[in-house]
């Protein structure tokens, strides 16, 4: 199993790959063996979480590559990764398996997949948790694009080529890979809502239920979520209706956003470090509004960010610049939330203020997409490809 991030680490792609290993040790027959290959902690720079290189409990080995630190540039995440993917092929030289499992935001880990794959001899199960080469044109522009794209592209082909089938975890990713790879085989197993949210208490406190109201944003802060185009201009046209707005994360953009609050002179804004997410829970139970951001990007229009479900077992009103599969999501699945344009703090006032602020019972969402039992139809179709 390749996976850039892992327990004890803060991400999306970390809490996916923690529970599906979860889940396949229990699926396995006895005597299977998991080898887990990622990274030590890295995600942030802001948040140090603690964890072996190794871990081996009979079933499942843990081996966590050091890389060099990196705060989300494309050159450092390049040095990064190159690390990680040299220390890969070096510890499975020699090895042999079943399966090699890749789950991938960034496609090189789906492309470092196929080409373990391809030396090992053995089929590749590809999980995509992003579309890169829609994402990369949004980033980068001019002749670099020109001129990177043609590779990117060849990339892609090779890596989705080489896997015997290929999960995505939005629908909305689906047009895009079934139109390029009418014969590949293709799953949707999304993210869904952990353990450790389900049976919790999210009621605000009554002695903290007094104004201001709180609207809080955990997660990264990147050129990807836009805050600093979004933040400033509606904390500040909130302020005199009484709202505080609580920004925990960190990431690429965050610099931007702190001088962006700073220039403009605005009270109301605090950020906070990433915490852990036993912390993290009690910063939800004592928000008013959860607030979600998306940027105003093509490469966006068919993601579906996996905050939405820990968001939605809150049971706390939720407020999301978020357009195309991500807002379709929300209106069809997710009560007492409120969609607006990304990037437009005067739709997203006005959204703000047509929620009801109050908890609302989410049981059937809860129901229909816990983590645990995605997890276990994802299992399922993986050990299918081994004939298990």
């Amino acid at each position: 199993m390749l996976t850039f991030y892992f327990h004890p680490d803060l991400s999306a792609g970390s809490y996916r790959a923690t529970a599906f290993v979860s889940a396949l040790r229990e699926a396995l027959v006895p005597n299977s063996k998991i080898d887990v290959i990622t990274t030590l902690p890295n995600r942030y720079k802001s948040f140090s979480a603690n964890a072996p290189d190794e871990e081996n409990d009979g079933m499942v080995t843990i081996r966590r590559i050091p890389i060099p630190l990196h705060q989300s540039g494309m050159l450092d995440q390049a040095s990064a990764f190159r690390s990680y993917a040299f220390q890969v092929l070096k510890l499975i030289r020699g090895k042999q398996y079943d399966l090699v499992y890749a789950t991938s935001s960034r496609m090189f880990t789906g492309f470092l997949g196929a080409i373990c794959s391809k030396r090992l001899g053995v089929p590749l199960y590809l999980d995509i948790r992003d579309i890169f080469n829609d994402t990369i044109k949004d980033v980068l522009k001019g002749n670099l694009i020109k001129l990177l794209m043609p590779v990117l592209r060849a990339i892609e082909r090779y890596t989705i080529g080489a896997a015997k089938r290929v999960n995505v975890v939005s629908e909305g990713f689906l047009p895009y890979f079934q139109s390029l790879y009418p014969r590949q085989s293709f799953s949707f197993f999304p993210n869904g809502v952990d353990d450790e949210f389900i049976g919790v208490d999210f009621m605000k406190p009554p002695a903290n239920s007094n104004l201001p109201r709180r609207v809080l944003y955990a997660g990264n802060i990147g050129q990807g979520q836009g805050l600093h185009r979004i933040i400033p201009s509606l904390a500040l046209a909130a302020a005199e209706d009484g709202y505080v707005f609580d920004i925990v994360g960190d990431g690429g953009a965050r610099g931007e956003l702190e001088k962006k609050i700073a220039d403009s002179r605005i009270t109301n804004i605090r950020i906070l470090d990433p915490v852990c997410r036993e912390e993290l829970i009690d910063l939800y139970r004592n928000a008013d509004v959860l607030f979600m951001h998306l940027n105003d990007l093509d490469a966006f229009h068919n993601v579906l960010p996996s905050k939405l479900f820990e968001y939605a077992a809150t049971g706390k009103p939720i407020l999301a610049g978020v357009t195309g599969y991500a807002a379709k999501f929300i209106s069809s699945y997710i009560s007492n939330a409120e969609v607006f344009p990304p990037c437009d703090s005067t739709a997203g006032y006005t959204a703000l203020h047509k929620l009801k602020i109050d908890m609302t019972d989410r049981t059937d969402f809860i129901n229909r997409f816990s983590r645990e039992n995605i997890t276990r139809g994802l299992v399922k179709d993986v050990l299918q490809v081994i004939g298990q």
